[in-house]
């Protein structure tokens, strides 16, 4: 079990940075039983920095309105007729597309979102790591989780504060600008294979690593497996700089399931490091979990294709009632009896929108859940996998030529994006026996490579409750062709979001840079304008 610290990040920090305002004073007023400037130990923070990333520390607001009510949604992962559930509407939520942002771009204190859980955190970390011999590590891995980290707030959102980001407390910068996505992108490319070459196998070892308790060989794999998923984004809008650094990183991505990056839930310390998917997929929203289905698309994939992983992450009649949180003994994972909930549909009585007039219907509980196994609050929460990489190496092989055999490489992704479920539970588990024969029944086919590929991700990232990964792969590959829905009074002309507005906040307490990031964007701040790397 990995090992979790509970601390206060903002106690640490302040007592870091505080500054004296005569001599000695900090060392005369100072607890030597508490933390202070001598004797700060920043591994700390990057547990915080991780939980973060995760979800884990948020109470569930930007994985819940981001992740589960947004991207897997329009993703057709998931399905929910419940009205506020607005991206399987394409229906605007401001405070929930804003959600994953947070209240400010440098925010001193804590708060939800991305901005103030995790930028903030990082920045401070790297500053108290870099130049430190004895933290020479662990200042190479928040460089690579600083890149980790932006990539998802670049992807969902665009040309985002970057650069001068997460410098609200140290240079007392409250308006940053907002960089290029293409400069971020080009930034972090360079940061993480500067950061993967300077990791020491003989260095310090951050003991409080939840990843890898330190492990700088296996952070190395994480490593160029990150540089390889930025080099793909590229595909489309920089073929060329997506060819040469996925080729610097051919050989030495992640190795097998055992390279996963994920982080275990628990439940000791209560909520603080909850997985916030399965907090909210399990009950914790009151009502809420009994109207969360997997979505038709998804279900009609796996059944039509008699997938082994049907029976592992679905079952039928999980919950009693709507009322009730427990789950029911006679949840039923039986692959046939499997039936996924349209999109696009809510409660209403309304001829083609109302689910209960659908000719699927017959009652909630008939429809698929993601089974218990998926969703312990104590269970793993997935950052990147073995599979993706070697999905991402076929998409490369296939697109460019390079890297080795695009059918080799998807067989690879293809096996491991099932054995892998057994790191949720055992419940879970499907053997590599199992898996193999599942591949050489749906062998690789050069003609429609880059659909099978990008598909697999999708249903992977679906599997892996990482939807925002489902979003971002779709919108660069246009893979797998999901039909969207028509829903009255949509934001979108009843076309697939592309990307999140920002925050209107931002409007506000960073008006100069936020109204040069908006008239830079092609068609304006809209769910329907597409970030740099997204092209037709």
């Amino acid at each position: 079990m990995k090992k979790i610290f509970k601390y206060s990040t903002v106690a640490v920090i302040c007592l870091v940075f505080a500054s004296s305002c005569r001599k000695d004073y900090n060392e005369i007023n100072t607890d030597p039983s508490t933390y202070n400037p001598k004797d700060f130990n920043p591994n700390f923070v990057l547990t915080s920095t991780q939980l973060g990333y995760s979800g884990s520390v948020d109470l569930g607001y930007d994985t819940w309105r981001a992740n589960l009510i947004y991207c897997s949604t329009m993703m057709q992962g998931l399905s929910s007729v419940i009205n506020y559930w607005a991206g399987d509407k394409y229906n605007l939520n401001p405070g929930y597309t804003a959600a994953y942002w947070g209240f400010s771009a440098n925010t001193i204190t804590s708060g939800d979102g991305a901005y103030p859980e995790q930028v903030r955190l990082v920045v401070d970390l790297l500053a108290n790591t870099k130049g430190k011999p004895q933290y020479k590590n662990l200042y190479q891995i928040s460089r690579i989780m600083r890149a980790l980290i932006f990539q998802r707030i670049t992807d969902l959102y665009g040309d985002v504060p970057y650069s001068q980001a997460g410098l609200g407390f140290l240079e007392k910068n409250y308006t940053p600008v907002y960089d290029k996505q293409k400069d971020i992108y080009m930034d972090m490319l360079k940061e993480v294979t500067e950061a993967v070459a300077a990791l020491d196998p003989a260095g310090d070892k951050p003991t409080s690593d939840v990843f890898y308790s330190g492990d700088p060989e296996k952070w190395k794999r994480f490593g160029n497996t990150l540089i390889l998923r930025m080099a793909m984004r590229l595909s489309k809008v920089d073929p060329a700089t997506a060819q040469t650094y996925v080729t610097q990183v051919i050989g030495k991505t992640m190795l097998n399931n055992d390279d996963n990056a994920f982080i275990m839930g628990d439940l000791s310390g209560g909520r603080t490091t909850m997985n916030r998917n399965s907090q909210v997929l399990a009950g914790d929203g009151g009502q809420e979990q009994f109207y969360i289905k997997w979505s038709k698309t998804f279900i009609d994939y796996l059944k039509s294709n008699n997938d082994p992983r049907l029976g592992a992450i679905a079952t039928t009649n999980l919950f009693v009632s709507k009322e009730s949180k427990d789950q029911n003994p006679a949840a039923d994972a039986n692959p046939a009896v499997q039936k996924g909930m349209p999109n696009g549909k809510d409660q209403s009585t309304t001829a083609g929108l109302g689910i209960t007039l659908d000719p699927s219907f017959t009652t909630f509980t008939a429809y698929s859940s993601p089974s218990p196994a998926l969703i312990k609050k104590n269970g793993p929460t997935f950052v990147l996998t073995y599979a993706e990489s070697e999905l991402l190496l076929a998409d490369a092989a296939q697109r460019f030529g390079i890297g080795g055999s695009a059918a080799d490489h998807y067989r690879k992704g293809l096996v491991a994006g099932i054995t892998y479920l057994k790191q949720y539970d055992g419940a879970a588990a499907i053997t590599e026996t199992v898996a193999s024969a599942y591949a050489d029944a749906n062998p690789y086919n050069a003609a429609i490579g880059l659909q099978q590929i990008n598909t697999q991700y999708w249903v992977l990232n679906n599997t892996k409750l990482d939807f925002y990964e489902s979003w971002a792969n779709w919108r660069r590959t246009g893979f797998p062709v999901l039909t969207p829905v028509v829903y009255p009074g949509n934001a979108t002309n009843g076309t697939i979001p592309r990307r999140f507005p920002y925050p209107v906040t931002e409007a506000a307490s960073n008006t100069v840079n936020y109204n040069a990031a908006v008239s830079a964007i092609p068609g304006g701040d809209l769910l329907t304008s597409r970030v740099w790397w997204d092209k037709p």
